[in-house]
Parts: C-alpha cells; sequence; structure tokens
C-alpha cells in the first residue's frame, strides 16, 4: 500500500545567528536553528536590518537574501557584510548597503532599483550601466577610480565623495538635481547639460575652471579647495550659498548676479590673489556680510566690494584644457620700490598687459611695458594684474 509524502515545507539556510535574530525579532521565525520556512519570507517585501538597530553586534553573512525573491526594499547599513549576492532579488528597488566592508557588489540583475546607496565600502569598482531606473545614487567613500552614469539618464542625486575619481562625464544626466564629487582628483568638470541642478559641492579637488553659465538654477556651490583662477556666477541668480576659500590662484571673482539679497552664506578666505569681489551694490555687501548678525561671511582682509571691478578681458574665458596649474613664475622687481616696478615672466616672451590698482580697487594705469613707473604714486601697496597668454595673475608691490 502507497501513502502519500508528508511535506512540511521548505527551508532556508540563515548561518548568521544575528541576522537570524533579526528574523525572530520581525516574527519572521521563532527559534535560532539556522533555518527559516522559505515561505515566511518569500513574500516580504521590505526588509530593515541596520546594524544601527541591532544590540548584539551586526550581521556578517547574509546568506538567505537570496529567498527573499519578492524583497523592494533592502537596509542592511552598519553591519559587517564583506559580500552580498543579490542576484535574486530581481525586485529591488532600494538597496542601502552603506557603511559595511563590501569590496564588490553586482547589482546587474537589480534593474529595477531607483536608489542605491552603498557609500563608505571598499568598493574599488562600480558597474550600474543595467541600472537606468536609478534616480538616487550614493557611492561615496570607496575606491573608486571611476565611475561611468552614462545609462542612468534618470538620475536626480549623484553622490560620490571621497573617491580617487580623475574624471567625471554627466553630459547624459540633464535630470540631476544634486551632485557632491568632493575629494576626488577632478582637473576638469562640465556642467553645462545639467541645466536642473541646483547643488553642486566639488570641494577638494584640482579644478582650474569650471563654468556653471548654464546652472540657472543653482542655489549651493562649493568649490573650496580647488585651483580655481576666476568664476563668474553672474548667471546664476537663485545663490544663496558660495564657498571658494582656499583657491589660491582665484584672482577674480563676478557674483554680480542681480539677487544678491538671497546670499546667506559666502567663503573667500585664504585666496590670496582675490582683492576686489564684483557685486550688485558695494554698499549693501559691506553693510549686510561684514560681521551680518543672522547671516555666515567670511572674507580675507584684503577683499573689497565694487559694482566695477574692472578685470581684465579674456578673465573668466581661460582655456581649462591649456591651464592645469599656475606656476609662481611672475617676478617684481625691486619690491619694495620708490620709482619703477619691471616684471619678469619666467619662459615667456610674448605681450604682456598690466594694470594697476590701489586697494580700494581703482585702477590707476593700463599698460604694455614691462616697467611700470610708481613716481606719482603714495606710499602703499598697489595691486598689479598682469595679463600674459592665457593666464591672468595678481601680485602686490610696495612703493616707498
Amino acid at each position: 500500500m502507497m501513502f502519500p509524502l508528508l511535506c512540511f515545507g521548505q527551508y532556508t539556510s540563515i548561518p548568521d545567528q544575528v541576522f537570524e535574530q533579526v528574523l525572530i525579532d520581525k516574527g519572521y521565525d521563532n527559534v535560532i536553528d539556522g533555518q527559516v520556512l522559505t515561505a515566511n519570507i518569500s513574500v516580504i517585501t521590505e526588509l530593515y536590518c541596520s546594524g544601527s538597530w541591532i544590540t548584539s553586534g551586526g550581521i556578517a553573512n547574509l546568506s538567505g537574501i537570496e529567498d527573499f525573491t519578492a524583497l523592494t526594499t533592502l537596509n542592511c547599513q552598519y553591519n559587517q557584510l564583506t559580500s552580498l549576492d543579490l542576484s535574486q532579488n530581481t525586485a529591488l528597488t532600494d538597496l542601502r548597503c552603506f557603511a559595511n566592508q563590501l569590496t564588490s557588489l553586482d547589482v546587474s540583475n537589480n534593474t529595477a532599483l531607483t536608489t542605491l546607496n552603498c557609500g563608505v565600502n571598499q568598493l574599488t569598482s562600480l558597474d550600474v550601466s543595467n541600472n537606468t531606473a536609478l534616480t538616487d545614487l550614493n557611492c561615496g567613500a570607496n575606491q573608486l577610480t571611476s565611475l561611468d552614469v552614462s545609462n542612468n539618464t534618470a538620475l536626480t542625486d549623484l553622490d560620490c565623495y571621497a573617491n580617487q575619481i580623475t574624471s567625471l562625464d554627466i553630459s547624459q544626466n540633464t535630470a540631476l538635481t544634486d551632485l557632491y564629487c568632493s575629494a576626488n582628483q577632478l582637473t576638469s568638470l562640465d556642467v553645462s547639460n545639467n541645466t536642473a541642478l541646483t547643488y553642486l559641492v566639488c570641494q577638494e579637488n584640482q579644478l582650474t575652471n569650471i563654468d556653471v553659465s548654464q546652472n540657472t538654477l543653482l542655489s549651493d556651490l562649493r568649490l573650496m579647495d580647488n585651483k580655481i583662477t576666476s568664476l563668474d556666477v553672474s548667471l546664476n541668480p537663485s545663490l544663496n550659498r558660495l564657498d571658494v576659500d582656499n583657491n589660491q590662484f582665484l584672482s577674480c571673482l563676478n557674483m554680480k548676479n542681480g539677487n544678491n539679497s538671497l546670499l546667506y552664506t559666502f567663503y573667500s578666505i585664504d585666496c590670496p590673489n582675490l582683492n576686489c569681489i564684483q557685486v550688485d551694490d558695494s554698499v549693501y555687501s559691506y553693510a549686510n556680510w561684514i560681521n551680518p548678525l543672522f547671516k555666515d561671511f567670511f572674507l580675507d582682509s584684503t577683499q573689497y566690494f565694487s559694482e566695477n571691478c574692472n578685470y581684465p578681458l579674456g578673465c573668466f574665458n581661460i582655456n581649462p584644457n591649456s591651464v592645469q596649474e599656475i606656476p609662481q613664475s611672475i617676478s617684481l622687481y625691486p619690491n619694495p620700490t620708490n620709482e619703477n616696478i619691471t616684471i619678469s615672466i619666467e619662459n615667456f616672451n610674448g605681450n604682456i598687459q598690466t594694470e594697476v590698482y590701489d586697494l580700494l580697487g581703482h585702477r590707476l594705469q593700463s599698460t604694455n611695458e614691462t616697467t611700470i613707473s610708481l613716481r606719482d604714486y603714495a606710499r602703499g601697496i598697489y595691486l598689479l594684474k598682469v595679463a600674459y597668454g592665457d593666464r591672468v595673475e595678481e601680485v602686490k608691490v610696495i612703493k616707498d
């Protein structure tokens, strides 16, 4: 006589006891025995197992996650994961594996992903070419040397800070509103196609030039700790924060955007070549940006405001491909002087155009001579703006 085979259900192996305890706490399991009934987990759509909520130590192994086949949201942040196999979790739309110890992450099967936060791991590469639905990508604080987001045309938020990225092509990401690319090794960044940008944070790179004329919605622009030589934000009327501090070669800054009253944060300290800052109304700027009560403004003591800084022609049209770094190439002698000052530029034999300014921003003379007379000027400090080739440098001279 034949008897029917009795089936008590299929089980999924859960080797990590911390992970299994999470499942017990959530009511999907009842005892730590290294397994869970598959039927209990195959219908789960959201799983939150962040290590920040676990009192018994983080999860080191997420094996068993492959049978959570209905999962759309997985939050496994702040754990001790070194690997993560999500190849069977094809319904995932939201993955947050921030702050683990992952050295690799394969999301090629997770084509429905809209949010991916894999920051603060040890990733040396990340392939998101199949994740065309992504709108939010955070891969900051890894070890990436490159990042291809050309297929991710739906991206609105991209955070790739603190990696080792040398170039970043975002020309296809026209929906971007927030870009954080600080602490990389970028020497250039083209944002001309990203007209929806409102936040651009790109500090601690090697940028020498950036054109934000097409980014008219920008409200927050942070470029400190770069090698910017000039910056024009006159076409950014929504700007309420601008940080350009510690740009050693910055000599031209045009902030005359017709809406300076929106500005609530401005940093321009440690910019030794920047003196005149062009603004809408210098009286307003002095009254509201110097020792303000409710605003956050820090300037160098040598910097001043003017409605017309008389910047030399071409100041804001430097070719970024020809200027990788501006050397300390100009020599002035004698300095101090009581009459004439002579300009010498190392390894340059072309035309030189020099403008002489006092510290109030008044242009006193313009000449293409290399020897300039200061005989008729009072004793004090004067600024020389020297334009040669495609470079502009500002130097100080003391008249005895």
